[in-house]
């Protein structure tokens, strides 16, 4: 029998932005995925399992995007923009039409505030780690303004402003000017 797990959690991401996650049964995400209940049981334990499976799912990606800027050999503005652009592409899309939305990607989501928590971490850890390479003073502090930023502009739906709140911030940090074409 093929795994279908990625099939039930697609058909769980579906049916929380369509439902949200209280109003989910396995029911649902059953007659989403085509199969009966007791073959979603096969892949997942329970609608919180595949929830949380399913950010998890959701949230790796994007730190793989992350860290896929980060190892670039592109410029530091660049690199800080691609770290925060990972938190935004979780907002994005079908995401940004479901008020479901913030049940899966939100810190203080029931089922996976954790999961969302851990990632801002690691985002966090990332912008530190960029920025302390390229010798900003205060880079953890530096890291927290720039996320801060970029999760502010998100939540007033405004990541069209990204790029140049990236640059700014680090042209105020003394991080890009002369030598923004700089690759760390």
């Amino acid at each position: 029998m093929p795994d279908r797990t990625a099939d039930v959690l697609d058909a769980t991401l579906r049916c929380l932005l369509r439902y949200g996650a209280r109003r989910t049964t396995m029911d649902d995400i059953a007659a989403e995925t085509g199969v009966s209940r007791s073959a979603v049981y096969q892949y997942v334990r329970n609608k919180d399992d595949a929830v949380r499976r399913l950010a998890e799912r959701l949230h790796d990606r994007a730190l793989t995007d992350a860290h896929a800027a980060v190892a670039a050999p592109i410029p530091l503005a660049d690199k800080v923009f691609g770290i925060v652009t990972a938190k935004a592409t979780l907002a994005s899309g079908v995401f940004a039409e479901s008020p479901h939305a913030a049940e899966l990607l939100g810190e203080q989501a029931r089922l996976c505030g954790d999961i969302c928590r851990s990632f801002t971490d690691d985002l966090r850890e990332l912008l530190t780690g960029v920025l302390t390479d390229a010798g900003v003073a205060q880079p953890a502090d530096a890291a927290q303004i720039v996320l801060a930023a970029a999760i502010g502009l998100l939540a007033a739906d405004r990541p069209d402003l990204l790029r140049s709140a990236t640059e700014t911030i680090l042209g105020g940090l003394g991080a890009i000017g002369a030598h923004s074409s700089e690759t760390f």
